[in-house]
């Protein structure tokens, strides 16, 4: 059985149902599974023709004995992963991932949805009730309430910061009702998470059966590993140790260690280009070696990405071998030379993410969202720094549909992106969602009126 440890280290460890359930470890660090799978170069060599869900339920195997039976991770995964994962070529061996393709046009629909169905399938068995809470910056809260709309024996709450998120990014979550409730924040992304965390760690509501749906709740990390290696057996030969370069638009990092537990079950990975938009506070870190959290955090087209001091930070420098506390403390360092011979850090402000935008779609047709196009300009700054690697498969991840940010697409390239199904007939819909004080105790209060 698989266990999984708190990167505080100061509370047992669990398996992965109970590490699902409680989201955030009960000394308010992140959990991380004791050992890692080896992927053998049999799986490598057959990821090419399998079918996402087939590869998703492979991956995800060895890191759910004891919890899920690889018939269950078949019907799990099958249920979830019903839509393409394109590969786009772009120019010459550079691709871009379009991880938009799912039910709320967003990467984080890969995460939300094997959650809700694996969540659905542990209160069933056990008979026990969860609330979730979860905090986004623009596309996590609509992938979490959609996946978990409807689903028996759970409640969700979304917290959002009401000026940061985008007209559309805001109807995807606050049009749907039932289980489903949404809070507005005047304030940060990194305020709505602070207030999330803090309810985990607070004994008086213990009896609301909490978890979390960001990316501190393991199953949002495991599911996201999945899509390095489809799309590297895609455009490569991994079984035979071909290696490729993934750029990463980064905010809290629950993307890029997705990326980093692939490599280290055993994906040849060259580099990960950790793009960020002007919250730097990690590309910093790289070159110095300092840690500085950025409050507040900067406001910026990319976002989803405005994130000052990200929660999975704490993940990257435990698998490092360093110690970092909920807030940011390093007390052991890292080992910083293995962390830069992995990770390749860049900061993309606005107008050079603007910038990328007309210039992929000039160049090469090709249809960019400000996310995705820190992914790729932090993709040619890698290049640029490092002309070695021309030749080198290399992906950039587009992370959300560029149909969710109209305004700036149009003014930018004179493009109406086309809606995708998930998009349609939002502006048509009823919204519904409460005004909340940046506060704790406002907070807590609302919680044990509502729930308990």
């Amino acid at each position: 059985m698989t266990r999984y440890y708190s990167t505080n280290r100061s509370v047992p460890e669990v398996d992965l149902a109970e590490a699902l359930l409680t989201g955030q470890a009960g000394d308010r660090g992140l959990f991380l599974p004791r050992t890692l799978p080896r992927m053998s170069r049999e799986l490598l060599a057959r990821a090419r023709a399998l079918s996402y869900p087939e590869l998703a339920a492979a991956v995800l195997e060895p890191y759910a004995v004891g919890t899920f039976t690889r018939a269950a991770l078949d019907e799990i995964c099958a249920d979830a992963y019903d839509y393409p994962v394109p590969l786009e070529r772009v120019d010459g061996p550079r691709h871009v991932m379009r991880l938009d393709q799912g039910p709320t046009a967003s990467f984080k629909d890969f995460a939300a949805r094997f959650m809700g169905r694996a969540l659905g399938r542990l209160t069933r068995e056990r008979g026990r009730e969860l609330l979730i809470l979860t905090a986004t910056s623009g596309d996590t809260g609509s992938a979490i309430a959609h996946a978990f709309l409807g689903v028996p024996g759970i409640r969700a709450v979304v917290l959002f910061p009401v000026h940061e998120v985008s007209d559309r990014q805001r109807r995807q979550m606050t049009t749907l009702g039932g289980n489903i409730a949404t809070l507005a924040l005047d304030s940060k992304f990194d305020d709505c998470q602070a207030l999330v965390k803090q309810a985990f760690a607070d004994p008086d509501l213990a009896g609301l059966n909490l978890t979390s749906a960001n990316s501190i709740n393991i199953g949002r990390l495991l599911p996201q590993s999945v899509y390095y290696i489809h799309a590297a057996a895609r455009l490569a030969d991994v079984a035979g140790g071909e290696k490729v370069v993934f750029s990463v638009p980064s905010g809290n990092f629950g993307d890029l260690m997705g990326g980093l537990l692939a490599l280290r079950t055993g994906l040849p990975v060259e580099r990960f280009i950790v793009a960020t938009n002007a919250n730097d506070e990690v590309p910093r870190f790289l070159e110095t070696g300092r840690y500085e959290k950025i409050v507040p955090s900067r406001k910026c087209i990319s976002n989803a990405m405005n994130v000052g001091h990200p929660s999975n930070l704490a993940r990257v420098v435990d698998l490092y071998g360093g110690h970092m506390d909920e807030l940011g403390r390093i007390s052991e360092p890292p080992d910083l030379g293995a962390l830069r011979r992995d990770l390749f850090g860049v900061s993309v402000g606005d107008e050079e993410t603007r910038a990328t935008i007309v210039e992929a779609h000039r160049r090469h047709g090709t249809l960019l969202e400000p996310h995705g196009a820190v992914g790729w300009a932090g993709l040619a700054r890698f290049l640029e720094r490092h002309p070695e690697h021309a030749e080198t498969t290399a992906i950039s991840l587009e992370t959300a549909h560029p149909a969710k940010f109209p305004e700036e697409i149009q003014a930018l390239i004179q493009v109406d992106p086309p809606l995708p199904p998930s998009l349609q007939g939002l502006e048509a819909r009823s919204e519904s969602y409460e005004p909340l004080e940046t506060d704790y105790p406002a907070f807590k209060e609302y919680l044990l009126k509502h729930y308990r």
